[in-house]
Parts: structure tokens; C-alpha cells; sequence
């Protein structure tokens, strides 16, 4: 099962730029990983203008790397490109795309099905972001290339909440759980995989990210997949030491997907907090 990826995060220094793409030589900077139909689909993006100087990586997983780009207007933005050989990414994606009607007619072989896992990320961030859950804002998606806002500096991706503290943990708490919320009720969406490892802390803000995985709530699994989300965020705050004991899950389950906000952040209000 695909999950967050556990990304390895490599430097990108200054040294590694790239210019727009003109020539064999982009390609001896930037890595050996393309095969050709990635290297055409970087080409494709380049000459509509959406992308138009690359970096090196700036995190590497097993099944996808992300780039650090800029566009046109020279705005950091982000490249993840998922790696079109990876087989036993193939197995796991089979069962997030199989119950979505969305990608009912997609291919079984692995490109094509890889294809689609990018197409399902980019329009699952564009439900997110409508809904307005803070996610990578998406900006466009070719092939196994998903373009997207890039969430930290040109030194590297912003800290997840696994790599760093936020002071305020109850604010924190109430922004996650508002998130699932909102995925739910309004962009009719369960993201799946949601962990301290998949949120991103920019300044005060909360980024909630990796969705390809996420699944519409008439999928037959969401409900399984809502509850190990709002099991994985309690846990982790209860870990933080924000609440002595864990909430009933049952009860806050029921308050993502019955209630609204005032009532689900009244519930939370009355948690007893150390």
C-alpha cells in the first residue's frame, strides 16, 4: 500500500540549477531516472509554459521523486514525477483506483495505471483545494508528472509535523481534524494516509499533502480509511500530550460526517486537556 512514501529528503544546492530545457546536457544534471515518454512529457510541460527552470531533487521515495522548479512568473513550484518502473507500486495502487468511477476504464498494465494514479492525485488536490482544506495548490498534470504549488523555499520542502513542533497543539488539532471535515462533507473525499508525516508546517500553517491514495466517500472502503485517519491524528496528539485520554472515536466520527464545524470544534473545546 502506498503510503506517504517515506521520502528521503536530498539538498538542493545552488550549483544543481537547471536551465529550461534545451539540449541532452538537462538531462545528465537532473538524474538518469527518465525513461523517454517522461523526458517528452518534461518537454511538453516546458514548451506550454508551465514549467520553465528545474533544480535536482529535493526528496526521493521508491516510487516517485519531487523536483524543485520554477514557472514562468519565477514562482517556486513543485514536479513529482512517479517512476513508471516500479511493479510493486503498481500492486498497491490497484485497490485505490478499482470502486473510483473516475478511472473505471483505465488499462492494467502498469504505465497506464501509473498515468492514472498522477491524473487521480491532481484532481483529488483540486477537490481539496475547492473545499478549501489547505493543500499544494495543483497547477497541472501530464503522463506520470504532477505539477504543483511547492510548499517551503528554494533551500527545501517545509518541515513535516514529524520534523518539527508547533506551539499551539490544540489549534493544530482542531485545523486536521476541520480538514477531514471539509474533505469529507464538502470535496467528498477520505484521504487514507493522513499522519504526522503527510502534513507539512509553513510558518503557522498546516499543508495537507500526498493524495493520490485518497478515495471518493462512495468508494466502498472510505469509511475504513476516515476512521484510521481521525484514529491516526487523535493518537498522535494524544502522544503530544494534548488530552489525557483519547476521545471516543465513534462519537468523532460521527461529528465528520453528521455534524458541522461548530459542533465537532464544541466537542473538541470540551476535551478535558492537560
Amino acid at each position: 500500500m502506498p503510503r506517504g512514501e517515506d521520502l528521503e529528503l536530498e539538498p538542493t544546492p545552488k550549483e544543481k540549477r537547471v536551465r529550461r530545457i534545451k539540449d541532452e546536457d538537462l538531462f545528465k544534471t537532473v538524474e538518469e531516472v527518465f525513461d523517454k515518454a517522461t523526458l517528452e512529457g518534461l518537454y511538453y510541460l516546458i514548451n506550454r509554459h508551465v514549467i520553465d527552470v528545474m533544480y535536482g531533487a529535493v526528496a526521493s521515495g521508491k516510487e516517485s521523486k519531487l523536483y524543485l522548479a520554477l514557472d514562468p512568473n519565477g514562482e517556486l513550484i513543485a514536479v513529482k514525477i512517479y517512476l513508471t518502473t516500479s511493479s510493486e507500486f503498481r500492486k498497491g495502487i490497484v485497490k485505490y483506483i478499482d470502486g473510483d468511477p473516475r478511472f473505471m476504464y483505465v488499462k492494467r498494465d502498469t504505465r497506464s495505471l501509473i498515468y492514472a494514479w498522477a491524473q487521480k492525485e491532481f484532481k483529488n488536490l483540486e477537490r481539496a483545494h475547492e473545499a478549501g482544506v489547505r493543500v499544494p495548490k495543483p497547477i497541472a498534470v501530464y503522463r506520470n508528472i504532477l505539477v504543483m504549488e511547492f510548499i517551503g523555499t528554494e533551500e527545501g520542502p517545509a518541515p513535516t509535523l514529524k520534523e518539527t513542533k508547533v506551539e499551539d497543539l490544540v489549534g493544530a488539532l482542531k485545523t486536521l481534524l476541520r480538514y477531514l471535515q471539509l474533505l469529507y462533507q464538502r470535496a467528498k473525499l477520505v484521504h487514507g494516509d493522513v499522519s504526522e508525516y503527510n502534513v507539512m508546517v509553513k510558518g503557522r500553517e498546516l499543508v495537507l499533502f500526498d493524495f493520490g491514495q485518497a478515495v471518493l466517500t462512495s468508494h466502498p472502503t472510505a469509511l475504513d480509511f476516515l476512521k484510521r485517519d481521525v484514529n491516526n491524528v487523535l493518537n498522535y496528539f494524544h502522544r503530544e500530550g494534548v488530552f489525557k485520554a483519547l476521545p471516543n472515536l465513534e462519537e468523532v466520527l460521527h461529528l465528520m460526517t453528521k455534524g458541522d464545524w461548530r459542533e465537532l470544534e464544541a466537542f473538541i473545546e470540551g476535551l478535558r486537556f492537560t
